[in-house]
């Protein structure tokens, strides 16, 4: 279904960001092991500070944009992570670049992102009527994966050329154009609910989490995606550090080995709206939920060479396919289950929530790997996703969404 040429402007701008975000993949961490020369446990903090302080920092940031037109806050944590990014290019360029500058940039692109994230949910859901909801985070889906595919490849040929500190050159030209786009999507913007009121109140900081926890639809959902992206994300720069260490894979080969997979994402967010149509988004959503906490385990047992990153991309392949299908089927429950004036700090509530869980878990398993070896914590992550789809039993009893309901054998309501 067409949804106008104001939507149009909007993904064009999340599609820009997003490859350059992929083309950028795990840069910081590739800058802190291949610059800097750091370990497991640095390059665990590196990811796991950035995200606590970051999430620490947006959690008053979800009341001050729900009551805020969002596009000058979307353009504001555009241009913020710009210059964030361009720092680290030019402290390069001088070889000044520490690890406290690294930290510091993943502090303030973690806060950016969250406030970005709370504002376009918000801006999408005015934007796009509830009918074209799925659709929308369909093509956002789709989008996310097309760049996972050719981003990282990309991304790996010119750290293997260029150096790692090329590619977030790119990523901050890529929040520039973002700005670009959404500032020309022009036309009016609804006002906010309310004004904002003089200082954030405690109840306006809890209004997220309320819903989210006191919701029997959402519950399950929330808890689930906090355990299960917070176990696969802990894992990931263990998998960084194995691959391109004691396995000795160059770039290049790490960014194809989860590029390719990502064609399984971009299928799986193709799929989504079929499948939907078919089942229904309860049985979509429990059965991708369950499907996708079963590939990770098995990522402990790579070995080097080409049989090793034969394995890493099957894992990722059936990982990746059913994220595809799970993630915009989400957003887009999400969206519908939440009330107007409550989606942005809902938004928030569940980024924060999600990066600091991300944070606290990736600090873990650094240590972890710091003591056991970076293998046997993956297989440790793989192992505990194995009972995650328990949280999601809620899922079987929650009441259809309203643009999925059925309708009432009296007929629609009377419109207004």
């Amino acid at each position: 279904m067409g949804l106008g040429r104001r939507f149009g402007w909007l993904w064009a701008a999340y599609g820009v960001s997003t490859f350059g975000t992929w083309i950028a993949f795990d840069a910081l961490p590739l800058i802190a092991v291949r610059v800097l020369h750091a370990g497991s446990a640095r390059v665990a903090l590196l990811v796991s500070a950035g995200l606590a302080v970051g999430a620490v920092t947006a959690v008053p940031l979800g009341p001050w944009v729900e009551f805020r037109r969002k596009r000058p806050v979307m353009i504001a944590a555009d241009l913020v992570r710009c210059l964030a990014l361009l720092g680290v290019a030019a402290a390069h360029a001088l070889g000044v670049l520490g690890f406290a500058q690294l930290l510091v940039v993943s502090m303030v692109v973690a806060a950016a992102d969250i406030t970005f994230d709370a504002a376009s949910g918000a801006h999408l859901k005015a934007l796009v009527p509830p009918a074209g909801l799925l659709t929308a985070t369909s093509r956002f889906e789709s989008t996310t994966w097309t760049a996972t595919v050719l981003g990282p490849p990309l991304g790996g040929a010119a750290t293997g050329v260029l150096g790692p500190v090329a590619t977030v050159l790119a990523d901050a030209v890529s929040y520039l154009l973002s700005a670009l786009g959404i500032r020309a999507i022009g036309g009016g913007e609804p006002r906010p609910a309310r004004a904002p009121a003089p200082r954030t109140r405690a109840t306006d900081l809890l209004d997220g989490w309320r819903h989210l926890l006191t919701s029997p639809e959402l519950r399950p959902l929330f808890l689930h995606t906090l355990v299960v992206n917070g176990l696969i994300m802990a894992a990931s720069p263990l998998l960084v550090v194995l691959m391109l260490g004691p396995l000795g894979f160059a770039p290049w080969q790490y960014g194809l080995a989860f590029a390719v997979p990502c064609l399984g994402g971009l299928l799986g967010s193709r799929l989504a709206r079929p499948l939907v149509a078919r089942h229904g988004r309860r049985r979509v959503l429990f059965t991708a939920g369950v499907l996708r906490a079963c590939w990770p385990v098995g990522l402990a047992l790579v070995r080097p060479g080409v049989p090793g990153l034969v394995l890493v991309m099957v894992l990722e392949l059936g990982l990746i396919t059913c994220s595809g299908v799970f993630s915009p089927v989400l957003a887009a429950e999400r969206l519908e289950r939440t009330p107007d004036d409550r989606v942005a700090r809902t938004l928030a509530a569940w980024s924060v929530t999600g990066k600091a869980t991300t944070a606290a878990l990736t600090a873990l398993w650094g240590l972890l790997a710091a003591l056991t070896g970076p293998r046997a914590a993956i297989a440790l992550a793989g192992i505990l996703l194995l009972p995650t789809p328990l949280l999601l039993r809620g899922t079987a009893t929650a009441r259809p969404s309203p643009a999925t309901a059925p309708p009432s054998p009296a007929g629609p309501p009377p419109s207004r």
